[in-house]
């Protein structure tokens, strides 16, 4: 942009002075294309501006019949088009050739829509990058809905765009209006509509169930018509804008807990675009009484996959496992998974209630699952140990691969290494262990006096390992105390003679 005194300059010196444009151009420092801007914007002709030769106009015609024709073809293509027809030129100054050229369509005007109160609401997913859990980096959506009369915006973040977080969504969403608007508006998501030939749209089944349990009509606005969804879209914008950018959470919990503050507070008093006088939450109070009664009982919204148990007795689901009991093996069960807990299902049968793991790669496992297995298969103790051990602390595996290179008993070392896990946790045994393996001390003695090392610089007393707490059929015999003078009744002789 330049200023008004500039335009008024290059007009003066174009009609007064007759100077050319890049005369006016070089003395002025501005570029040529800016001066023949300004004169064509107070109707000087191209043809009286006199425009410089290029090395692109013996191809213009070509270039304009084939935009003619093809008018979404892009310059790169064009370009190499007329490349084999002999253009000299490069491809920045042949795309601004093409820009100059190419047909548009007309500028299209669009009315502005206006809804009833509990008429509509607008529905759609944002995608705000990635959360990293764990090992895991998970895709941050949000799922948005708007009351299309008030405003009034709702927002959840999920860790995916799946149909039972779209269902989640809305579940969400109606709880928090206190009411079902009738019309929800969608973009063309897979999990609204399935498939869509002219007017003819085939809607997901699982939509029109939940559109069923809560009384409202699903439905997809036109392809390329975002407008007809914009407060959607604009709150979606607002929601990236003045909410998460530069925002400090912890984990999901609390982003969607400072989502939830942020959508009751600072967006709920925002003016109200019909009236600056107003505020949005006013608005949203008049129109709450207008929605829809929620039904009685939630839409179902728990995921539910069928997941195959191999050999070992553990369902992989959402790129974790999750223990079952031993004797489902070689079986088919139900993973039946909410935000917050998964459900292995035999039939209508619950067999292993686990909390939900977003991390990937972990073994999630109920002890009484674990205990069952080694009493019922005492061959794996051995196995089961290693396992657990090499679980709970990670540099164990390498401990006991060292130990076996120097023919170690690896049994007794297993055994003695768990019993000092359950005396003092996974995290300090991590740590020795890892020392005592950079130091090459290969032995339960070194880590155990490692431990008491660090126990004592923090003022803690050595760690109790009984001597036993890992072998369990020793462990539990119960020793019953007796009187040593029974031994006196079993050879009286000896006490007289002693006496």
């Amino acid at each position: 942009m330049i200023s008004k005194e500039r335009e008024a300059q290059i007009l003066r010196l174009f009609h007064a002075e007759k100077w050319r444009v890049g005369t006016i151009a070089t003395q002025l420092g501005v570029h040529h294309t800016t001066v023949q801007r300004v004169l064509a914007q107070h109707g000087v002709a191209r043809s009286a501006v006199a425009p410089r030769p290029s090395v692109a106009d013996p191809f213009l015609p070509f270039i304009v019949a084939t935009l003619t024709d093809y008018p979404r073809l892009c310059a790169s293509r064009m370009f190499d088009m007329v490349r084999e027809r002999g253009y000299p030129g490069g491809p920045d100054h042949f795309r601004r050739v093409v820009a100059r050229v190419r047909p548009r369509p007309p500028a299209e005007a669009f009315l502005r829509l206006r809804t009833l109160p509990g008429e509509q609401a607008q529905a759609d997913w944002g995608h705000f990058g990635k959360l990293t859990i764990g090992s895991a980096a998970r895709t941050l959506w949000c799922f948005v809905m708007v009351l299309a009369w008030s405003r009034q915006v709702f927002l959840r973040f999920y860790l995916n765009a799946a149909m039972p977080s779209f269902l989640r969504g809305h579940a969400d969403a109606f709880e928090f209006f206190g009411g079902v608007p009738r019309v929800v508006l969608y973009d063309n998501l897979k999990s609204a509509v399935l498939e869509r030939i002219g007017d003819a749209i085939r809607f997901h089944p699982t939509l029109l169930e939940l559109s069923a349990h809560y009384r409202f009509e699903p439905r997809p606005v036109a392809r390329a018509r975002g407008n007809e969804k914009g407060r959607v879209e604009r709150a979606i914008r607002y929601i990236r804008d003045n909410f998460f950018a530069a925002r400090a959470y912890v984990d999901l919990d609390d982003l969607n807990a400072q989502a939830l503050a942020w959508a009751t507070g600072l967006a709920a008093d925002r003016r109200w675009a019909e009236d600056t006088s107003r505020r949005v939450r006013d608005a949203f109070e008049e129109e709450k009484p207008r929605l829809l009664e929620l039904p009685a009982e939630p839409f179902p919204t728990d995921e539910r996959v069928e997941v195959e148990i191999g050999k070992t007795p553990y369902a992989r689901f959402d790129l974790n496992d999750y223990s079952v009991p031993h004797d489902c093996v070689r079986r088919t069960l139900v993973a039946v998974a909410s935000l917050g807990t998964v459900r292995l299902l035999d039939a209508d049968c619950v067999v292993a209630t686990h909390p939900r793991s977003w991390d990937r790669g972990r073994q999630i496992e109920d002890p009484a699952h674990v205990r069952a297995l080694v009493d019922a298969k005492a061959k794996a103790r051995q196995h089961r140990g290693v396992d657990r051990l090499a679980h709970a602390a990670p540099s164990a595996t390498r401990f006991l691969t060292r130990a076996a290179e120097a023919g170690a008993n690896l049994g007794n070392l297993t055994a003695r290494l768990l019993a000092t896990l359950d005396a003092v946790g996974s995290a300090d045994l991590e740590a020795a262990i890892a020392e005592a393996v950079a130091k090459g001390a290969i032995s339960v003695g070194a880590v155990r006096q490692i431990l008491d090392r660090t126990r004592a610089t923090r003022g803690l007393p050595p760690a109790v390992v009984p001597r036993f707490a890992s072998h369990r059929r020793v462990a539990d015999v119960v020793v019953h105390p007796h009187s040593l003078s029974m031994y006196d009744r079993i050879r009286p002789e000896l006490s007289d003679e002693s006496s």
